[in-house]
């Protein structure tokens, strides 16, 4: 076949394929013009999820008549001139061929009337057919209606999802294109029913409020720092909010929402250790950087940038958002339900049946104040802990101080219960401990090797191909955790050496190693991100070496534990993501006795 040039409309068509996957695909171009129009209202009306009609209208500075055919153009653009526009491009659009690839595969519609012009011009365009301009009526602005999207290329509108679905992903690019531009008033129209009204607000914190629910109010935290040329703010959420899914994660560049591997990479690293490894931060992110110092015609779709400086990028979101977190406080409040009067009875917290530790009640509740100095089955070794903890420099305290010399109980041999400032604080022993030998471990490895014990005495360990892939992969970490293994047969495995921690905690070398090799074998650990998989050793170590639930602890050990809990960083929650800690705030207690 020999080779020609391709029709204009076969050009634009394939243009459409890249630009326009979807009818949300076409309400973005159109209301990113519009935003770029410098419009103080945008109204976007849909039709049977876009398959029938999509029509967006602006209150913004209008097209001229004269220039109302080279809209419809390919790679006509009022927004850049020369090649050296490309390396500073700061409007929403630029690359001049939506509008020409819309109309390669449907029927559009505008309807334009500029500031100084005294009447509307109206211009219709479908493949490549153009009718007009033409004298008008119309307001000042631009409105674009776009019907039968692909109604020209039929094997594409077959790909199309149902209505509903598509007026999903409607919604979801108005919503994020609104947050980034409070100071306009959006109006969404769905089959004639209004879905989505956003008046114009004075921050952005007003407006990702609207747009995610004002329940999140005390829930997000403000987040404003600079570094080296680069802006971050926004609002991250509390972990007590992160979600299953990461659609309550937008980030924001120079007002152009994007998707970003590296910016989400250092927002889950911010969140470490504060939420399951399941769940996803909710965060609305905004970054300004210099234009010339980003890439935005990366993609079509202009989603994804390249960044001049990625590390330093990722090095503000994730230093930024930690201290943001560092300085507030992440206990989660105990929420209780209003009381519920019934005829002689009360029900406290929302809960029916009595206490288990109230009176009459069943439950055990351990009084620790008689100083008994009995040592429960594995209590602290709190010389080896106080001389790990020796190498960590001291950070300031991540939660409220409890009150001097607050009494604490162990209840069930489980949890603790103590008091601050506001309220009633209950700890779960466990995850308390395993924060606490989590990041103490973690700043002693940061220094040097672990401290090790070698054994007399090898431990032999039953191995099968995986377990001996799975030494293969842990050979760059072993001298860093205080660990020494190697081959001793065709199926075994000599362990020599294994951490003082879980020596003079009693956990057996043998067992935590054999699950170490299993899961190092089985992919479980992303050996080749060392730091993460050394993160995730230590997670281990910490889980097998803290208290358990069911551990009988003295007064000096709970002592010991409670002060620990404000010396280290994220205190708040274990290594997993789970809280450490609950308050039963004082509003809520006197709420619920009545004080109230």
């Amino acid at each position: 076949m020999p080779i020609r040039r391709l029709s204009p409309l076969l050009v634009n068509q394939i243009a459409a394929g890249e630009v326009v996957e979807r009818p949300a695909s076409v309400v973005k171009e159109l209301v990113e013009n519009a935003i770029d129009a410098e419009a103080t209202r945008i109204r976007i009306e849909i039709d049977r999820g876009g398959h029938e009609r999509i029509e967006v209208v602006d209150d913004g500075n209008g097209i001229d008549r004269e220039e109302l055919p080279l809209a419809l153009e390919s790679h006509a653009t009022s927004k850049i001139v020369e090649p050296s526009d490309l390396d500073g491009v700061s409007t929403m659009g630029f690359r001049g061929e939506a509008l020409a690839s819309i109309a390669s595969v449907s029927r559009v519609v505008i309807r334009s009337r500029a500031r100084n012009a005294d009447e509307a011009s109206l211009i219709e365009g479908e493949g490549d057919r153009r009718e007009g301009p033409r004298p008008a009526a119309g307001p000042v602005g631009t409105s674009v209606a776009v019907h039968q999207l692909f109604g020209r290329v039929p094997a594409r509108r077959k790909f199309l999802k149902s209505e509903a679905a598509e007026m999903r992903r409607i919604s979801r690019i108005v919503q994020r294109l609104s947050m980034s531009h409070p100071d306009i008033a959006f109006t969404l129209v769905s089959n004639g029913r209004t879905t989505l009204e956003l008046q114009a607000r004075s921050s952005t914190r007003k407006r990702v409020l609207d747009v995610m629910g004002p329940e999140l109010d005390e829930q997000m935290l403000d987040l404003d720092v600079s570094r080296d040329g680069v802006r971050l703010w926004g609002l991250v959420g509390l972990p007590e909010v992160a979600r299953p899914t990461s659609q309550h994660q937008q980030i924001y560049l120079n007002g152009r929402p994007i998707s970003d591997r590296s910016i989400s990479h250092a927002l889950r690293e911010a969140y470490r250790g504060l939420i399951e490894p399941s769940r996803h931060p909710t965060a609305v992110l905004f970054l300004q950087v210099e234009p010339t110092r980003v890439d935005v015609n990366v993609h079509p779709a202009k989603t994804e940038v390249r960044f001049r400086d990625d590390r330093l990028v990722h090095s503000v979101v994730r230093r930024g958002i930690l201290e943001c977190l560092e300085a507030a406080d992440l206990t989660p409040n105990l929420g209780v339900s209003p009381q519920v009067e019934t005829p002689g009875s009360r029900r406290l917290f929302g809960a029916g049946g009595s206490g288990a530790a109230g009176r009459g009640g069943s439950g055990h509740v351990s009084n620790t104040f008689d100083r008994s100095e009995g040592r429960g089955p594995r209590g602290f070794e709190m010389d080896e802990a106080r001389r790990v903890a020796q190498d960590m420099a001291q950070v300031p305290p991540a939660i409220p101080s409890p009150v001097p010399s607050a009494p604490v109980l162990q209840v069930h041999k489980t949890f603790l219960v103590t008091e601050d400032e506001r309220g009633l604080v209950i700890i779960d022993q466990h995850a308390l401990h395993e924060r606490v030998m989590f990041e103490r471990l973690l700043a002693r490895v940061e220094s040097g090797p672990l401290p090790s014990q070698r054994l007399l005495v090898p431990e032999v360990i039953d191995a099968d191909t995986s377990h001996f892939e799975g030494l293969d992969r842990l050979e760059p970490l072993m001298a860093r955790l205080g660990l020494e293994a190697t081959p001793s047969g065709p199926r075994t495995i000599a362990l020599h050496a294994v951490p003082v921690l879980l020596f003079e905690r009693g956990v057996s070398g043998a067992a935590f190693f054999r699950d170490l090799l299993e899961r190092a074998g089985e992919g479980d650990l992303l050996i080749a991100d060392q730091e993460e998989a050394l993160r995730e050793v230590l997670d281990m170590m910490a889980c097998k070496a803290a208290v358990k639930a069911g551990d009988q602890l003295t007064a000096r050990e709970l002592a010991d534990l409670i002060e620990m809990r404000e010396s280290i960083e994220r205190s708040s929650n274990c290594p997993h993501g789970r809280p450490t800690s609950l308050r039963l705030s004082m509003e809520d207690l006197e709420r619920q006795f009545g004080r109230r």
